[in-house]
């Protein structure tokens, strides 16, 4: 594994969100900033709701959003921040994680303007039966959001919610800052109400059609990275089965969670991610996409050499954009993906966050 005792910073790659080459969109010059950084063989960073909690903390106020466990750790930020958007269907003030929607924002341009990437799932309620995103008790919630629906109405009415929530994503110019938004994930499997068993190949595509031409021709946000990914437990033919097309479409993601007990499923979640990766590549080369490792992790993080032993080794040949790992839960002690001070992992961590091709925030 190369290494170098410098920290490569995301502002040295990536110029889009502190500005770029005037009357180019937004999305624009994100996408052009991380091809090029794939091209040097670099891959991000990033960390769900870094800034918003940590292991054993929650920030109390938008002065207090400078602290992630990532940067206890090894001294540097995530060069990548994911937040949720559920819960702003509702126009409720918190998310469905409990993080202020105003912090969120705050945390967002503050990453944005260090040269930082933000990346946004949105896990909506069920619009049908009042349930959660993981509601399947019907297999009719797609059909009743789509144009002719009983709930089609109601459904337009959420997205017109989150895009004005997204429209306050701007940096004192007033110019909206680049965002990959990424809805309606994990698609392939059927634990989410938009989930493979819960509606057709063509419902899908018809749900993601609806949010991009509102989002994008309705409401003018060409700031959003287009982002589709689905589950890792598929065949090679499934990954593109629901594909909404090239032209609504800018990166290929992929969710991949190692589970099982350790060390046998440190082999098993490689090997599963290396095959996918695969495929992933092909399929970028093929449409012409930037890819990327949208969600990952091992809940606990319980094997002390898991960065550089399991997951780097798996992610190293392949031109992925970015690896996320999920959450640090204040509030669920077992529920955590990166390490804090004194986690097991956190030596090991230290040495991943310094391979040459790991960029972290500076």
């Amino acid at each position: 594994m190369k290494r170098t005792l410098t920290i490569i910073a995301a502002a040295a790659i990536l110029a889009s969100c502190a500005g770029g080459v005037q009357n180019t969109a937004p999305a624009d010059r994100l996408i052009s900033d991380l091809k090029a950084s794939v091209e040097e063989g670099k891959i991000l960073f990033g960390h769900q709701d870094a800034y918003m909690y940590g292991h054993t903390w929650r920030a109390s106020s938008k002065d207090s959003l400078d602290r992630t466990d990532v940067k206890d750790v090894c001294g540097h930020h995530p060069a990548v921040l994911g937040l949720d958007l559920g819960g702003i269907e509702f126009l409720n003030l918190k998310n469905l994680d409990g993080n202020p929607f105003s912090f969120m924002r705050e945390a967002a341009l503050r990453h944005c303007a260090e040269g930082g990437v933000v990346t946004l799932s949105w896990h909506p309620r069920n619009p049908l039966t009042g349930g959660d995103s993981w509601d399947v008790s019907s297999d009719q919630v797609v059909a009743s959001v789509l144009d002719g629906g009983e709930k089609h109405d109601e459904f337009m009415q959420w997205l017109s919610n989150c895009a004005d929530y997204l429209d306050t994503f701007r940096n004192d110019d007033g110019e909206l800052i680049p965002l990959i938004f990424r809805p309606w994930h994990e698609h392939t499997g059927s634990w989410f109400w938009w989930g493979q068993k819960l509606c057709t190949p063509d419902q899908y595509r018809w749900l993601w059609k609806m949010t991009y031409d509102y989002m994008t021709a309705e409401r003018e946000l060409d700031n959003l990275v287009w982002a589709f990914s689905p589950g890792a437990d598929l065949g090679d033919e499934e990954y593109m089965t629901r594909y909404p097309g090239d032209d609504m479409v800018d990166m290929l993601g992929l969710d991949c969670y190692q589970y099982g007990e350790l060390p046998a499923s440190n082999e098993t979640y490689a090997a599963q991610l290396r095959d996918r990766l695969s495929l992933m590549a092909e399929l970028g080369r093929e449409h012409g996409k930037l890819t990327a490792l949208t969600e990952t992790g091992c809940e606990g993080v319980p094997y002390a050499k898991w960065w550089t032993e399991v997951l780097y080794p798996a992610i190293e040949a392949y031109p992925i954009a970015y690896v996320l790992v999920w959450r640090n839960a204040c509030d669920m002690p077992g529920h955590f993906y990166a390490p804090w001070p004194g986690q097991e992992s956190e030596a090991d961590f230290k040495e991943f966050a310094v391979l040459e091709d790991i960029v972290m925030l500076d």
